[in-house]
Order: structure tokens, then C-alpha cells, then sequence
């Protein structure tokens, strides 16, 4: 734009650049404390910094000829001192908008961490009476719902709650127990009282894998937790509140109601009102595989075609009337009116984190053009992208937030320049025009976004541009508009799911081809910078000789290097599954898993959730050996998802025979003590159970491999569920037990851990893979106690995390290595 000294972004080299990205560097430099300073801090820096913008702008509007708002012009090219000191001025401001945004981020992150649950009240009874704040997602083991807290009570007195809690809803009062849905029937915007349990936000904390306690943090969800049946929930009103999720919920029953075919029915109830829970998780796996997944969220293609529908059609109804005309122009109608529809298009889709971005960045834009100030393209995005931070800080956290801004932003500065009469006239040469734009379009996001892609999912779908092609104008521009108008017009969800089912047709032969998803492990930051600069030269309207430099700068991502165990030694990595055990050990050039954690639900286990994300994550593409200790749920919960994903080269067992787990194709041979191997200079052994002990089990417990591991870099016993008999029988026949790291034996029961055993085995490091508040107890307090009294501090997976012993170096617990300010925190002895 033209530099008439308006307050807003200069031209190139200008202070309003700076300013915007200092904005953004302050929120994400908050986002990157471990713990959150004294909330007065916070707010002396937001109030400081506040104070120095308002003196720049009574400067700047007081003497327009000092150094202002403007970073160049007659003032500052009159002398190489004007121009030192409004460089000078310039920086001074950019560090108040950093600090402004560093201390508005850190405030309200401190009030967010004030309404957490009291640990004090954790596992306690309380009783809470409050409305049904969200859908409720109907799961084979019950109800998951969000609950606004109106009244709490223990015990008769008053508790304070936090304002917003997470719940679940089970037939039975046990959290643990896969029943059906409670008998009564749960719709939003009921109030009921409820006697729940609660717990503090807490998640599995694993080398690149999902952040839980961030996800609740981010909704401002300050306990999970259950209800129970005893005394019974009451309901007290049908219709106590949130008149958009009673909508909501109208709708999605009225979706499946009309639509037969559960996968169309899904898609539209996720197209219309944002119910992302009524896909189903195979039809997910599909859209992942074929790169459409960001077309069946409400994202912002879908918020913005919307809006840009909504406002053409009021610009066409406002040039209609010649009075509205007078009253504001029909541009400036269009605009606003486009506006309010994708408000309501993102209040009706449940006002989502990816919904709010995308409607605080068309806000932007159109109040920019309301106070005409025409901006540049990229400057409008930086602005709108700085309201995003201000409103939601923890967005830059999210992929999503990247994903948008950076194609956004790439097809801005990939259009090629408009030569003077170059306009295509006739409506042939506009419909070329336009399906060459698309295609354009299309190859600047699969291009450009593909090194993004690839940082923060560790996949791409090779066959995405093909399968957007159809996927994307489909979905938009039929679709979606069949979903929102079968509201007011239900026969349209007929049509609307016969499209749905051809798409889903053409994406499952797509999905199906075996070189459909390219998978690359973690790269290291030097690629993932070669490869975003690559992304970026990709899609450039360069000459062709530059723009093919992205490709090798892009390899590295495709297939970055991955650091291996040097021979004669080897890598541990105790994985946090929760109440389970799994662990990973590699050496040079192989991979045994140990166990393979829970089943958490009867759609969901830890293989799916954990093991395989982590393990594409570190690069590997196969496991050579699979050991399942013993058949409970715990340990071999996530086995079949590990096995159904290919590349399980063998497993060892004491699995009974007959167990369906054996019947899904790797080799497979029971363990046996005495069986050894030696992989890469590692030696491994079992030394539990022999032939006559596994036969004599009587428990699967009694029957659990034990294996030990030895390298130069120290050695591991890993003992499963062996309990107090068992250490016995070992240290009756001598076997080598002696190991300086020592999983636990039954996650820290009182039935295991002699102190004959301890002895024998003498540790440096025990660990306790136990999930948080274990229903069972474990780690017992005595066994702690034991374990203390020969020198030696239990290190629990629910305060280290994910604990992992390198080749060469210092163990690290990945909670503390990790470690943000909305983590739960770790206590003593983590």
C-alpha cells in the first residue's frame, strides 16, 4: 500500500512488520515457560508495555514530524541520526508489543491454572449440580460429555470446582468397566446433580506424542472424571440452557434419522453442526491415508466458502434496494454480512479452536477494509494471525494454526504477477482461467504445505492431490451446502449422503493402493528448515531452475536421517501407557517390543493411541520381535493394532493356546527360560518361566517372560507380573538376575518386590509403569517403602512420563524434559 502514515503496517521496512511478528514471538516465547511466574509479573509487564504503546502513539499524533508510527520517510532520509534513532524507536516498540503479548498470554494462563481442580478433592465424592455443556459422545463403553459446574458440595459443605469439567458416564460406578450407556437418556443443555470422581487433568507423556493435558488446558477443561451410580443422578430441568448444543444435538439425531448409511449420516452431522465423534475411526483412517481429513472437520475452507456464499448472496439482495444502498454500500453490506454468516456457521459447528481462527481472521480483514485501510494481502494475514495469538495464545501450538496461515499465505506469494490486459475475456478463456487457478491453488497447497505436513504428523498421502481434485469441490461446494440446507429442508441429506458415498468410494480405492501414504520418522531441525525452504522454492514464481532446488532441500524430510545404538549397545525406552507396560529396545539394526499396553476402551488401545505413533516417529518401519508376557488386558491390550499394521517379524508368548492374538500371522513360539540371542553385540535371555512353570500357572501372572538385556551401556530385567512365588523360584534355581535397571515386577503390587529379590537383582534405577491414581493402588506405598530402604528411588511412568535410557548419555524423564507450565505437576519421586 501507499505510505499516507495511517497507524497500521508500512511498506517494506516498515515498524508494523516487526511489530506483528514481536506480537507473535512474545506469545510463543510465553508458551515455552515450565512454570508460570507470580501472575503480578505478568501483569506489571502487560501494564508496562501498555503504557509505552499508548506514549508512542500520543508521540506519533502529537508531533507527526518525530520519529513515529511511520519507519521511513522525508524525516528519516534527511540524516543518518534520524534514521539510527527511528530504527531505534522502532525496536523499542517491537519490544513492548513482544512483552504486552508475553504478559497477556502468562496472565491468562494463570487464571486458567487457578480453576483447576484442588488436588484435595481428587477421588473424593462430590456432589455437583450443573448443565450438559456439549454433545454427548455415545462410545461402546458409555457417554462422554463436557459439564458446566453450577454447585458443588462434600460432604454437605461447599467446594469450589472448576467452572468446566470433562465426564464420563458408565452403567456401572466403575470407571474402568465397558458397559453399555446409563439407562437414563443424557441431551445437552439438561441440568442434572451428579455424584462425581475427579482427578487433575493427566496424560500419557511420550516422545512426539499427543499432548492431553494441553488439549484440556486449551478448552479450559479442569477435571476429568466419572459418574457414579450411587446415589442415583438426578435430573432436575429438560432445558436449563445452551440453546446452540440442544440445536446441535436436534440436528445430529435428525441427520441419522433421515440418512440410513451410518458413514454418510456422520459426515454430514460432522459437515453441519461440527460433531467430528460421528465418524466413525476407520472412516478417519481413510480420509488420513488420502490427505481429505481437513475437508470432513470444520476448518476454514469450509467457514470461509461459507461466508463467502453467505456475503454474495447479501450483496446481491442489497443491490436490490436502492435505500439500503444509501444506508451503506453494498461491498461494505457484503463483507459484514459474510461475516455474521460465518460467525453463526462456527457457533452452529460448536464454536471449535480451528472455527474461532478462521472467524477471527475474516474480522480482521473486514474491519481493516470498514476503517479503509487497504493492505497488502501478507499484511492482512499477519494482522489477523497476531488477533488469533491475542484471543487464543495456545493456538500457535496447533498444527492446525500453521497449516492455514502458511497456505494462506503461500498462495499469496505464489501468484504470478498480472500483466496489463492480460484478463481473460469470454466466458471460455474465465472458466480456463479459473480451473487453471484451481489446479494452481491445489498444487500450491500440496506442495507447499507437504514439509509441513510431514514435521507435524510424520505422514504425507502421496495420493492427497489426486484425491482433492474431486475431494475439495465436492465436499464444498455440494456437500457442505446440502448439509446446512438439509436443516431447513431434510430430504436434501439424501442427496447430500449419495455424494458423500461416491466420494467415499473413490477414496477408498485411492486409500487402498500401496503406495498411498509416504511415512518418514521425526526429522532433525536442520532438515525440517532445508525442507520448509524447499516447500517454499517449490511454489515461488521463480524461474524453473530455482524453483527445483526445493526438491533436494525437501529430501531430508521425505527420509531423514535416524540415529541407531552403536554396536554393542542399546536404547530403552520405558513408554507411558498409563495402568500397562510397554517398552521399546533397539539395538543397531533391531527391535524388540516388549508388551504393548491397555485396551482403553473398546474402540481404542495403546498400541493405536501410543506404540505406532511413536514408533513412526523414530523411524521404524518393522519389529522384529514382539514380546507378550502374559494374556492380561494391561500388557497385550494393544497388540492386535501393533500386529493389524504390519511389520511384527515375530512374537514370544505365554499366550494359552487358542488365543485369537496367535491367530492373526506372525511366527510365533512360546517363551522359555534359556532361550537367548544375541542382536548387534546385545545379549538377551529369558530366564522366566521354564516349560514345567508356565504349565503349573495358575494365574496368567504366574506364566510372564521375563527377559533380561545386556549391552556395554548396562543391562534391564524386565519381569511383567511375576509376584512374590515367582522371585522365589527364580533366586531357588540361580538364575542371573543381577541388572542396574529393573521394571518393577505387577506395576508396584504388594504381592511382589521381596526383599530377596531386590537384593538379588540390586538396581540402580526401578521403575513403575502405573497409571495415574491407579484403581489398584499400585505402586503400593510399602513396596516404595522397600524399595527406599535399599537406597533406591522408584522412578512412577505417571510422574516421569516416558522414561528412555540412550545408547551413550544421561537417562531422561520426558515429563520433566518436556516439561510445560500446563503439565500436570511431577511430586517427589518422579
Amino acid at each position: 500500500m501507499e505510505d499516507r502514515g495511517e497507524p497500521g503496517f508500512a511498506p517494506a521496512g516498515g515498524g508494523g512488520w516487526w511489530w506483528a511478528l514481536a506480537g507473535l514471538g512474545g506469545t510463543a516465547l510465553q508458551l515455552q515457560q515450565a512454570a508460570l511466574w507470580p501472575r503480578a509479573v505478568y501483569g506489571a509487564m502487560t501494564v508496562g508495555a501498555l503504557a509505552l504503546l499508548g506514549r508512542a502513539a500520543w508521540v506519533r499524533l502529537a508531533r507527526p514530524g518525530r520519529p513515529g508510527w511511520q519507519a521511513s520517510g522525508a524525516a528519516g532520509a534527511r540524516s543518518n541520526g534520524r534514521a539510527a534513532a527511528n530504527a531505534l524507536w522502532i525496536g523499542l516498540v517491537a519490544l513492548a508489543f513482544g512483552a504486552a503479548a508475553f504478559g497477556g498470554a502468562g496472565w491468562r494462563a494463570s487464571e486458567r491454572l487457578a480453576e483447576r481442580l484442588d488436588p484435595e478433592l481428587e477421588g473424593q465424592d462430590v456432589v455437583a449440580t450443573g448443565i450438559v455443556a456439549s454433545l454427548p459422545r455415545q462410545g461402546a463403553n458409555g457417554l462422554g460429555f463436557v459439564f458446566e459446574v453450577e454447585q458443588a458440595l462434600r460432604d454437605g459443605a461447599p467446594v469450589r470446582l472448576p467452572p468446566r469439567v470433562s465426564l464420563a458416564w458408565y452403567r456401572g460406578a466403575d470407571d474402568s468397566a465397558w458397559r453399555a450407556s446409563p439407562a437414563q437418556t443424557l441431551r445437552a443443555g439438561q441440568r442434572w446433580r451428579f455424584t462425581l470422581r475427579l482427578k487433575q487433568p493427566h496424560g500419557s507423556v511420550n516422545p512426539h506424542g499427543f499432548d492431553y493435558e494441553l488439549w484440556m488446558f486449551e478448552r479450559g477443561l479442569g477435571a476429568s472424571g466419572y459418574v457414579r451410580d450411587v446415589p442415583p443422578p438426578l435430573l432436575l430441568a429438560e432445558a436449563a440452557g445452551e440453546p446452540v448444543e440442544r440445536l446441535r444435538e436436534a440436528v445430529r439425531q435428525a441427520v441419522f434419522a433421515r440418512v440410513a448409511d451410518p458413514a454418510a449420516a456422520g459426515v454430514l452431522a460432522a459437515l453441519a453442526i461440527g460433531d467430528q465423534a460421528s465418524i466413525e475411526r476407520d472412516d478417519w483412517d481413510l480420509f488420513r491415508r488420502t490427505g481429505v481429513s481437513h475437508l470432513v472437520a470444520i476448518s476454514g475452507l469450509h467457514v470461509t466458502m461459507f461466508a463467502w456464499l453467505a456475503g454474495a448472496a447479501v450483496g446481491w439482495a442489497w443491490r436490490r434496494s436502492s435505500r439500503l444502498m444509501l444506508w451503506l454500500p453494498a461491498p461494505a453490506a457484503r463483507r459484514w454480512g459474510g461475516l455474521a454468516a460465518a460467525i453463526g456457521y462456527a457457533v452452529l459447528a460448536g464454536w471449535g479452536v480451528p472455527a474461532q481462527r478462521t472467524v477471527w481472521m475474516i474480522a480482521c480483514v473486514v474491519g481493516l477494509r470498514g476503517a479503509g485501510l487497504r493492505w497488502p494481502g501478507p499484511a492482512m494475514l499477519l494482522a489477523a494471525a497476531v488477533v488469533v495469538a491475542a484471543l487464543d495464545p495456545w493456538a500457535l501450538l496447533q498444527p492446525g494454526f500453521w497449516l492455514s496461515f502458511v497456505a494462506v499465505g503461500l498462495l499469496f506469494v505464489s501468484e504470478p504477477a498480472l500483466r496489463p490486459g492480460s484478463r481473460p475475456q469470454g466466458w471460455r478463456a474465465r472458466w480456463r482461467a479459473a480451473l487453471g487457478g484451481g489446479l494452481r491453488t491445489q498444487f500450491v497447497a500440496s506442495i507447499g504445505l507437504a514439509p509441513l505436513t510431514l514435521i507435524f504428523f510424520q505422514q504425507l498421502s502421496i495420493v492427497g492431490f489426486v484425491a482433492n481434485l474431486l475431494a475439495i469441490p465436492l465436499v464444498t461446494l455440494v456437500v457442505t451446502p446440502l448439509a446446512l440446507a438439509g436443516i431447513v429442508l431434510p430430504p436434501l441429506w439424501t442427496l447430500g449422503a449419495a455424494s458423500v458415498q461416491m466420494l467415499m468410494a473413490w477414496l477408498g480405492w485411492l486409500g487402498h493402493l500401496p503406495f498411498a501414504v509416504w511415512i518418514a520418522a521425526a526429522a532433525p531441525p536442520w532438515a525440517v528448515a532445508a525442507g520448509l525452504l524447499g516447500g517454499v522454492l517449490a511454489v515461488l514464481p521463480l524461474p524453473p531452475r530455482l524453483r527445483w532446488l526445493g526438491l533436494p532441500l525437501m529430501l531430508p524430510l521425505l527420509a531423514p536421517p535416524v540415529e541407531r545404538p552403536p554396536e554393542g549397545r542399546f536404547e530403552l525406552v520405558a513408554v507411558d501407557v498409563g495402568q500397562g507396560t510397554a517398552a521399546l529396545l533397539r539395538t543397531r539394526r533391531h527391535l524388540l517390543v516388549y508388551d504393548a499396553g491397555p485396551r482403553y476402551s473398546a474402540e481404542t488401545d495403546a498400541g493405536e493411541r501410543v506404540l505406532l505413533p511413536l514408533l513412526r516417529a523414530r523411524g521404524e518401519g518393522r519389529i522384529d520381535m514382539l514380546v507378550l508376557s502374559h494374556r492380561d488386558g494391561d500388557h497385550v491390550g494393544g497388540a492386535r493394532s501393533l500386529i493389524e499394521a504390519g511389520g511384527v517379524a515375530e512374537i514370544r508368548h505365554s499366550l494359552e493356546p487358542g488365543n485369537p492374538l496367535l491367530e492373526l500371522g506372525p511366527p510365533q513360539r512360546p517363551c522359555e527360560a534359556g532361550q537367548s540371542w544375541n542382536w548387534d553385540g546385545v545379549r538377551f535371555e529369558f530366564v522366566y518361566p521354564n516349560a514345567a512353570e508356565r504349565a503349573a500357572a495358575r494365574k496368567p501372572n504366574g506364566a510372564s517372560c521375563v527377559l533380561r538385556v545386556a549391552g556395554a551401556n548396562g543391562s534391564v530385567l524386565l519381569t511383567a507380573d511375576i509376584e512374590a512365588a515367582h522371585e522365589a523360584a527364580l533366586l531357588g534355581r540361580g538364575a542371573a538376575l543381577q541388572s542396574e535397571v529393573l521394571f518393577v515386577p505387577h506395576h508396584g503390587s504388594k504381592t511382589s518386590s521381596t526383599p530377596e529379590f531386590i537384593a538379588a537383582v540390586a538396581p540402580r534405577v526401578a521403575l513403575v509403569q502405573a497409571g495415574y491414581r491407579s484403581r489398584y493402588g499400585h505402586p503400593a506405598p510399602s513396596v516404595i517403602q522397600r524399595y527406599r530402604a535399599f537406597g533406591i528411588e522408584p522412578i512412577r511412568s505417571d510422574r516421569c512420563g516416558a522414561w528412555t535410557l540412550p545408547a551413550e548419555g544421561a537417562p531422561r524423564c520426558e515429563r520433566q524434559a518436556a516439561r510445560r507450565y500446563w503439565h500436570h505437576a511431577a511430586t517427589a519421586g518422579g
